[in-house]
């Protein structure tokens, strides 16, 4: 029965009808998130609660996106989302996506979940690219990138995500001083190396 609603729910996605969060999968997603990103709570100290409220924001999105709610999706998108920034903090740099990758292999590697690793890979090296992914094989990258282009932009790239939808998941999961963060660590960068300001992105 679950399986016929989100299958009617995907059908009505293409008549053009609104997108909607599927509770259960998010709340899945959510506790595999948390559940990955305790390890690393000492390392992101003072940045802990807006990253972690950054990758559910962006999790939701995804989900709403993708309208796909298979448990090994929802599996596929708590690792990325959880690892798509790490660099951050565990290379002290704001050129984080190969650092990020490296962190995110280790746990794989470490849960025997090496088979993903190429589409997990992409959702992180591909999620700053400012033009559309080419990865017929891998939608979920795709929706991964129009995700966290959605949060990075505070809404105003949304995608198909429902302006409605959005606010709630701001309302329940809030900055938390997230986007200050990645102001101060972009001015900073700027500062160093000014010819390479915002190395992350990629056309």
């Amino acid at each position: 029965m679950i399986e016929l609603i989100r299958e009617h729910k995907r059908m009505n996605t293409k008549e053009g009808l609104i997108l909607s969060l599927d509770q259960d999968a998010f709340r899945q997603c959510s506790i595999l998130i948390e559940t990955i990103l305790q390890e690393y709570q000492t390392t992101i100290e003072a940045d802990y609660q807006g990253y972690l409220n950054h990758c559910k924001r962006v999790a939701a999105c995804c989900l709403i996106l993708s309208q796909d709610c298979n448990e090994e999706t929802i599996h596929k998108l708590a690792i990325a989302v959880a690892f798509h920034d790490i660099g951050i903090w565990t290379s002290k740099t704001i050129d984080y996506l190969e650092p990020s990758v490296k962190v995110m292999l280790s746990y794989l590697t470490l849960h025997r979940l090496l088979d993903w690793q190429i589409e997990i890979t992409l959702m992180i090296t591909e999620h700053h690219k400012l033009t559309t992914t080419k990865f017929s094989e891998y939608p979920l990258i795709e929706y991964f990138r129009q995700a966290d282009y959605a949060d990075f932009s505070l809404g105003l790239l949304r995608s198909n995500i429902p302006k409605s939808e959005f606010k709630k998941l701001t309302h329940q999961y809030p900055n938390a001083g997230f986007h200050k963060t990645l102001v101060y660590l972009g001015l900073k960068r700027f500062l160093q190396k000014p010819w390479s300001p915002l190395p992350m992105f990629k056309w």
